[in-house]
């Protein structure tokens, strides 16, 4: 039986650049334990590499690339892209295996490595244990031959193979002309082609967060903080703004207004055009448990339905896959429409919103905003050891909450994959009484963090 998972969270492996376990020496020792995993057939192997805009990424990709090529592999290196970029061309180019340098949305000091199959889609559970498992082994006696090496090469045209596919899943005949739109890159993988795809197809595209500079990715710009886009929106009387996050797999936007549009609202947005249309498939679409209650009524109120599953883009994914639905993604805003994408990816996803807003005629503030919210607070809580979840008094004032908001809310605690940080979020029809449980709930857990678990 594989060992436990120690390294790969829920989006690949993730830390701070440069200590464990984001040095060279684990990724060197990554690209040789997947090479040799995926390795399978006579033919030549190979694996394609891409990376976002951090200073760490010219430290990670060269252990990577020497990793793989002592296992035998080669390698296509593609510069900066977005992730769901890497994903299409580990399919497209018939590669073996794909990776993508990013810790997403995390600040420059962070970075991760995140792994595609030869089909485009993230690794499973089982398979990410056994490439651990490997790692912990002695692979010298197992690497490539002299005459077997891999080699290494840049593949200079990747950019504009993914410009072309991103807007060709655009609907024939749709153009974006007279539409001013600001895209904020977030100084990370799309700075590049997400505007120039705009500007191809006919906007007019006011850039920010496209100068990226090595320590400046996702740092007072992109997703997580899109005050900045919805501030360039208003003063350039913009239609339409788009943020996207460091590795551009997830996007939030905001209307003409500046009003900010999550990840829920697009989801309802694309699910009601695609059933009018007929090609919504699956009778609904996949989201996690963190998408908000009105996103679930409206869609009943429609007759589809809302799957949740639990958070991270990839165990959507695999709903959908294992659902037959064609939609699905987060209120953080990965999005997966896997008619085009095998992946999260927020440029595709803004372009759904955009051929809307040109069919219909109708402005973002109309638009966009699908469904009332129901009252949602997330607040995080920081620790260091032990998890203070593991408290009995945790798991007793968890109870009280869900208990004192019957069927009219909900209550969902977990440990973030990603950081060593808890999630708390409380959704509920009385905003003060959300208020008030997230509170108390989250002084409770720091109280916690700064003791041991109890026995």
């Amino acid at each position: 039986m594989a060992s436990a998972r120690r390294l790969f969270g829920t989006d690949g492996i993730r830390g701070t650049a440069n200590t464990d376990p984001m040095t060279p020496e684990i990724a060197l020792k990554l690209g040789q334990a997947a090479g040799l995993m995926f390795t399978r057939g006579s033919h030549r192997h190979r694996v394609v590499i891409g990376k976002d805009t951090r200073l760490s990424g010219y430290m990670i990709e060269p252990a990577l690339v020497a990793g793989f090529i002592a296992a035998g592999m080669d390698v296509a290196q593609v510069g900066p892209l977005p992730t769901p970029a890497i994903a299409m061309l580990t399919r497209s180019l018939r590669c073996d295996l794909g990776v993508m340098i990013s810790a997403s949305h995390n600040p420059y000091q962070d970075n991760g490595i995140k792994l595609f199959g030869p089909d485009g889609y993230k690794l499973s559970d089982d398979t990410e244990r056994e490439i651990e498992a490997l790692m912990q082994a002695k692979l010298s006696a197992r690497m490539a031959s002299p005459a077997r090496l891999g080699r290494a090469a840049r593949l200079e045209d990747a950019a504009g193979r993914y410009v072309e596919a991103a807007k060709a899943t655009v609907p024939r005949g749709v153009r974006l002309d007279g539409l001013k739109i600001v895209i904020d890159c977030a100084n990370g993988a799309a700075y590049k082609v997400a505007p120039l795809v705009l500007w191809e197809l006919g906007a007019e595209v006011i850039g920010i967060g496209v100068k990226p500079d090595g320590f400046n990715i996702n740092d007072g710009c992109g997703s997580t903080t899109p005050e900045r886009m919805c501030e360039e929106v208003r003063r350039h009387g913009a239609d339409l703004g788009i943020a996207l996050d460091g590795d551009a797999d997830r996007l939030i936007l905001c209307d003409e207004r500046g009003r900010i549009i999550d990840g829920d609202q697009v989801l309802a947005l694309i699910a009601r055009s695609w059933s009018e249309s007929g090609r919504l498939v699956g009778g609904g679409v996949v989201a996690t448990v963190m998408s908000n209650l009105g996103l679930e009524k409206y869609l009943e109120g429609r007759g589809l339905a809302l799957h949740r599953t639990a958070v991270g883009d990839r165990y959507v994914m695999e709903r959908m896959r294992a659902g037959g639905f064609n939609v699905g993604g987060e209120q953080s805003g990965h999005m997966i429409l896997s008619d085009y994408a095998t992946t999260g990816d927020g440029l595709l996803a803004a372009l759904q919103v955009l051929a809307v807003l040109m069919e219909e005629g109708r402005p973002a503030s109309e638009a966009c905003h699908v469904f009332a919210t129901w009252p949602q607070v997330l607040r995080s809580v920081r620790f260091a050891g032990p998890s203070p979840l593991d408290h009995p008094e945790a798991k007793a004032a968890e109870a009280e909450a869900r208990a004192a908001l019957g069927d009219r809310g909900r209550v969902l605690i977990r440990k973030s994959g990603t950081e060593p940080v808890i999630r708390v979020m409380v959704e509920g029809e009385d905003a003060a009484l959300v208020e008030q449980l997230v509170a108390e709930l989250c002084d409770l857990l720091a109280a916690k963090a700064e003791t041991s678990p109890a026995a």
